[in-house]
């Protein structure tokens, strides 16, 4: 694994901590002392992959990246990025593709939205927060957003305001086929 180090338009890709020292140690400065060599080899040595950012004052940093780039290139080209655990290996489907994606059959929708109710004692309308849980057919996510809130729009007060379909107040999974 190399060392990415970048002080303002100084930058080097070393091999190994004690090469990354001598560059910092170079760099009045930063002004390399005991304790930030150590907290350097402690950080080299570590599991921990994010970006290390060292204060030297008030908004000026460096940052040391571990990466397996092999040269200055291959890490500008970001070639070397490091994966991080499982997370990495499945990819990322994004909201609306995963909305609009047709398979017809049972949903389970839950919708979290802000309804309008009277208040009994004042007589006067506030919003509260509600959630509404339904399953029904449909074709998509999206199908199914459409059908709870045609359902809810009937049945609750015309200023209620349902949420986007795309936001993180719906929710949706797929039951299953329908015969």
């Amino acid at each position: 694994m190399n060392l990415y180090l970048r002080y303002f338009d100084r930058e080097i890709l070393v091999s190994n901590v004690d090469d990354a020292i001598a560059f910092l140690a170079d760099i009045d400065e930063i002004g390399m002392n005991p304790m930030l060599e150590q907290d350097i080899r402690d950080y080299v040595a570590s599991d921990v992959f994010y970006p290390k950012r060292y204060k030297i004052r008030q908004r000026v940093y460096f940052i040391i990246i571990k990466t397996e780039a092999a040269t200055m290139q291959d890490f500008k080209d970001k070639k070397a990025v490091h994966a991080t655990g499982p997370a990495s290996e499945k990819p990322v489907t994004p909201v609306m593709t995963r909305l609009t994606e047709e398979h017809f059959g049972w949903y389970e929708g839950t919708l979290d939205f802000k309804r309008v109710q009277l208040v009994p004692g004042t007589g006067k309308f506030q919003y509260r927060d509600t959630r509404f849980v339904a399953c029904c057919k449909a074709v998509s996510g999206q199908d199914c957003y459409n059908r709870i809130v045609d359902h809810l729009s009937q049945r609750v007060d015309p200023r209620s305001q349902f949420p986007s379909a795309k936001g993180k107040n719906f929710k949706f999974r797929f039951l299953g086929e329908c015969k």
